[in-house]
């Protein structure tokens, strides 16, 4: 056996952080509020990827997708939730591409601050929100919060924005669902007309239509049409 030397091994420093313990200097202070923050971030980033992403509006179209061809659980709900992030990442990475030049990578060379990067880093998530969100939405949250719109929108707070923008999701989300309703309805109402007039009351016309509905799905290469016209939708690339 070759023993092993405690100076042989590395040595990890820890932040100090005690509750108790009083801080001489402010400085003192500024890693433990650091540490702090990033564990609220982390613990805020999936609702910030739903609230300020593409990715709201993407689930709700593939989910009336599915809704749609009544397959019930097929896909499952969590493989629509993998296609509709990886959607996300693949619509936001022009987004992310400007934040890691424009705030990251010179926050981390020392080139700026931290309140510089955060504005820096929120204007292409700005940007994004707004050629999304449909004036209504944005002038209705402007008057509950009593406050005029700014000359330039991109000094539209956060708090503003970002709740508008959810809501013009859901209805463009919901508008998207029903142009994709509409074939799969008329299936179904000719499937049923067919079942009535042959008289087969007991049998489920949904039963029927289903195999007719997978087929023009097939057929016409149905998921990439959604995809492509989910992407277009944002005119991101």
């Amino acid at each position: 056996m070759i023993p092993i030397h405690a100076a042989a091994m590395p040595m990890i420093v820890f932040p100090k952080i005690s509750i108790g313990s009083k801080a001489v200097k402010p400085s003192g202070l500024v890693l433990p509020i650091q540490i702090l923050l990033l564990l609220s971030v982390l613990t805020l980033a999936p609702y910030l990827l739903m609230m300020m992403t593409s990715f709201v509006r993407t689930l709700i179209v593939l989910s009336f997708v599915r809704s749609a061809l009544g397959t019930q659980q097929v896909p499952p709900t969590q493989v629509l939730m993998g296609l509709a992030l990886f959607i996300t990442f693949y619509v936001m990475s022009p987004i992310a591409i400007q934040i890691n030049n424009q705030a990251i990578r010179p926050l981390s060379q020392g080139k700026i601050n931290q309140s510089v990067a955060f504005a820096r880093a929120a204007t292409p998530i700005k940007k994004f929100m707004l050629r999304q969100v449909q004036k209504p939405d944005l002038e209705l949250f402007f008057d509950l919060a009593h406050a005029q719109p700014p000359k330039n929108l991109l000094d539209t707070p956060l708090y503003i924005l970002t709740p508008a923008f959810m809501v013009s999701e859901v209805k463009i989300g919901f508008e998207i669902g029903f142009l994709i309703y509409i074939p799969f309805l008329i299936i179904d109402m000719v499937v049923a007309s067919v079942l009535m007039s042959m008289g087969m009351f007991m049998l489920s016309p949904m039963s029927i239509s289903l195999p007719f509905k997978l087929l023009l799905f097939v057929m016409v290469d149905g998921w990439e049409l959604i995809i492509k016209g989910l992407i277009v939708s944002f005119h991101v690339h």
